[in-house]
């Protein structure tokens, strides 16, 4: 069976990849799960797209990294979330949520799968969240939780 990659997948490839996988793993697990959509030869000019999205997000190397993590530090990032009058979220702040309110605050977009949260938040006020940019170089962020 032969899929476009939407998104990295281990030991396969990255975005914007074709490959050849066998019809179960690709039915059963990477369609449902939107990591690939069925190549056809109008999917095949959706692959430059792809592929333009994803350089924008990767990171280019080690001085690259120490780029984005300097302007990540400098950052001043206010991510709303619906708590009670105690000051208690109803859930807890989610990395893909993380990763919206840094780009709502002009910073670059980032990866929700590279923001590493050591405990869950869940109460409002200033947060420390980690966000692995490269192996060397992970940028430590403030983020301030405030009621929505």
């Amino acid at each position: 069976m032969k899929l476009i990659l939407t998104a990295a997948v281990a030991n396969l490839g990255e975005a914007g990849d074709v490959v050849d996988v066998k019809p179960g793993y690709g039915r059963n697990y990477l369609l449902p799960t939107a990591r690939a959509i069925s190549w056809t030869p109008g999917a095949e000019k959706q692959i430059e797209g792809i592929k333009r999205a994803r350089d924008a997000r990767q990171i280019r190397g080690l001085d690259h990294a120490n780029q984005v993590r300097q302007q990540l530090e400098d950052l001043r990032v206010v991510a709303q979330a619906p708590a009670g009058p105690s000051g208690t979220l109803f859930g807890s702040l989610s990395p893909t949520a993380i990763a919206q309110a840094v780009k709502q605050s002009g910073g670059p977009a980032i990866d929700k799968r590279s923001v590493v949260v050591a405990k869950p938040i869940k109460q409002l006020g200033r947060h420390t969240v980690g966000v692995k940019l490269h192996d060397a170089v992970t940028a430590h962020l403030t983020i301030e939780v405030v009621a929505a």
